[in-house]
């Protein structure tokens, strides 16, 4: 007969275990008899959830299909899962808007460009993760950006996403009202990246803030845009003043990534290589060889750190 103490223990660790899984604030779910992930071309009465997902540890998430496909095959080569070659299938082929690639433990998404398609992405990502009763998931977007006083190379890993006006948060307007939520990300998952980066020692990465833009035009002060009603000199200005603000990379999905790490309590980080430095200019004119280089550069960082999670040496 279990004493009183082994109870408690029992109760204990099973109350930690559900701690661990994966929750989504959102109370209406319990009364769906189906959720449809319509983008994901992926539902509940149709996928067994738990049995194709429930072992999934880390995440990572990036803009193109192409890029997250080349990941997965990457990763699993680090961790020695499958065999060397093997041609990945997309998870959602059903639909033609988000790809999603799996190799053991780890999943690999892609979201498109900008906030509203990341965004959507997420939502079915976190539900995802939810029905499949995930534990202690880890989720990383890897991706490319614009630096500010970064040699062309350079990987950022972001402390806070910053809108662009350099204030760290995130502003949606929710049934005509606007909410704001907060947009830093876990420092101890940022800090064992910065550590990883160290141990590899092949290429420039810092810690800092990361301004999340609407546009890519306007929104990052290019001059080469179709519209543009401001000098070369306010330009840099304003380049300088996001500088001093503590921002060294831009991009255009940091900010509800954060967000959404945050309202979901998963933890989150974003890594993002520089692929040129807009205070020298807007255009990228870099051979597509060097391109293509700089980019496996995010993926070599983070694929470290799986490693050393997973206990793979």
């Amino acid at each position: 007969m279990a004493t009183s103490g082994a109870l408690k223990k029992k109760t204990v660790d099973k109350q930690s275990a559900e701690d661990a899984r994966v929750h989504v604030p959102n109370p209406h779910l319990e009364k769906m008899k189906d959720d449809i992930l319509y983008h994901f071309a992926l539902g509940t009465s149709t996928h067994d959830f738990p049995a194709l997902f429930g072992d999934i540890k880390f995440v990572c998430v990036g803009g193109s299909p192409s890029r997250m496909k080349t990941f997965i095959t990457y990763i699993a080569e680090q961790l020695d899962i499958g065999n060397p070659g093997y041609d990945y299938p997309n998870i959602c082929a059903g639909t033609d808007r988000y790809a999603m690639y799996k190799a053991g433990p780890v999943l690999s998404v892609s979201h498109g460009m900008g906030i509203p398609s990341i965004a959507i992405m997420l939502h079915e990502l976190i539900k995802l993760l939810y029905h499949s009763k995930c534990c202690n998931v880890t989720i990383i977007r890897i991706g490319t950006s614009g630096g500010i006083g970064l040699t062309p190379g350079s990987v950022v890993i972001t402390k806070q996403a910053v809108d662009a006006t350099f204030k760290p948060q995130f502003e949606q307007i929710i049934l005509g009202k606007s909410v704001i939520r907060g947009t830093c990300l876990d420092e101890n998952l940022a800090e064992d990246l910065m550590e990883c980066a160290k141990e590899l020692d092949e290429f420039n990465t810092v810690i800092g803030n990361t301004m999340c833009t609407l546009d890519f035009y306007e929104g990052q002060a290019r001059l080469d845009g179709a519209i543009c009603m401001y000098t070369e000199e306010e330009k840099l200005q304003y380049l300088k003043e996001a500088h001093k603000a503590g921002v060294r990379n831009i991009e255009m999905e940091s900010s509800v990534f954060a967000a959404m790490c945050n309202v979901s309590g998963l933890k989150g980080a974003v890594v993002c290589v520089t692929l040129l430095n807009r205070l020298e200019g807007d255009q990228i004119s870099t051979p597509h060889d060097v391109l293509k280089e700089y980019q496996t550069r995010p993926q070599k960082l983070v694929g470290h750190l799986i490693k050393k999670c997973l206990g793979k040496k």
